[in-house]
């Protein structure tokens, strides 16, 4: 069976006025994720880590942030999306794991709702997914409340009878 690995980051900025999504789900805070699409860096970096491992470029390729159809998109599209295009190449999501990064909100009671929607979004089981979180002890700007940064590492397998 032949393997692939990718790996994946995506950070944002928190700004007031904005719900802030993390892996598909909305988390209560008083402040969101700035960017074009929802913002969603959990599932931005799950998606770069998906493409990188598949040989098949970035997220910015495929959503690129200059394009109007994807403002205010939900980055379960993007995953979604992606998902085909690597199942369509030979590929499946083998297993996910993430590293969020973030001084607040506390995320431990959110972690397996993100599973969850996941792993409903790749059709697979959320055993095959990993969240974590942690802080950055108040260092730089992720200490400093200023943003939000996600790490993904992706395993892909060769679909069977390809």
């Amino acid at each position: 069976m032949s393997f692939r690995v990718g790996i994946g980051h995506d950070v944002h900025r928190l700004v007031f006025g904005r719900k802030l999504m993390l892996g598909g789900i909305e988390v209560p805070h008083t402040h969101g994720l700035s960017g074009h699409s929802d913002a969603d860096v959990v599932l931005h970096a799950i998606c770069d880590a998906i493409l990188g491992a598949a040989g098949l470029g970035d997220i910015g390729e495929h959503f690129p942030n200059t394009d109007a159809k994807y403002e205010g998109s939900s980055s379960s599209v993007f995953l979604k999306q992606v998902n085909q295009k690597i199942y369509d190449a030979g590929w499946a999501v083998e297993n996910v794991d993430v590293m969020i990064l973030a001084q607040e909100p506390k995320l431990q009671e959110y972690k397996l709702k993100m599973k969850y929607h996941i792993a409903r979004v790749l059709n697979i089981d959320q055993t095959q997914i990993n969240i974590k979180a942690g802080t950055n002890e108040g260092l730089g700007y992720i200490g400093a409340q200023e943003g939000i940064a996600a790490y993904a590492v992706v395993l892909l397998k060769k679909r069977r009878g390809l």
